[in-house]
Order: structure tokens, then C-alpha cells, then sequence
């Protein structure tokens, strides 16, 4: 543990944007897991919804810092292939 007041708080600091960021990476995860189910159940309309929802998500946890634009535009790309797969 650090024993200066500055560390400690950084501590504290560092804590608290773990937190935030892991609940951030967990919604825009479990909001992928509920689109590729509706895809693999073949439920093109709930699909449809939410792909929207999860690149809501994607886009809401890069601007926030927790993934690259990059990453997040691979994943919206992935998962827009799979939309278009399931209305094919």
C-alpha cells in the first residue's frame, strides 16, 4: 500500500475508472451476446433492434475510452455482416 497521501488517492482514482470501465465493457458485451442469439434464432426484427442497441453500446465504450476506434469499428462492421447474412 502506499504510504504517500498523493498515491493513496491515485489509488482510489484508478479504483473507481476500473469499476467504470468494466461495467461499460460488460453492457456493450452482453448487448452483442443478446444480437448474435437473436441471429442465430433467425428473429430478424429483434435483430434488427439490437444490432442498433449494441452499436449504441460499441460506440458509447470507445467514446468513453475503454475500447479504439478501431476495435470498435471492427465490431460494428462484424456485426453488421451478420445482419445482412440473416436478411439474405
Amino acid at each position: 500500500m502506499p504510504n504517500i497521501k498523493s498515491a493513496i488517492k491515485r489509488v482510489n482514482v484508478i479504483e473507481k475508472k476500473t469499476l467504470r470501465n468494466n461495467m461499460i465493457k460488460s453492457g456493450y458485451k452482453s448487448a452483442v451476446k443478446k444480437f448474435e442469439s437473436a441471429v442465430e434464432a433467425g428473429n430478424v426484427e429483434e435483430a434488427k433492434t439490437l444490432f442498433s442497441q449494441a452499436t449504441r453500446k460499441i460506440d458509447q465504450a470507445c467514446s468513453k475510452g475503454v475500447i479504439v476506434k478501431n476495435t470498435a469499428a471492427r465490431k460494428k462492421s462484424n456485426l453488421a455482416k451478420k445482419l445482412n447474412a440473416i436478411n439474405a
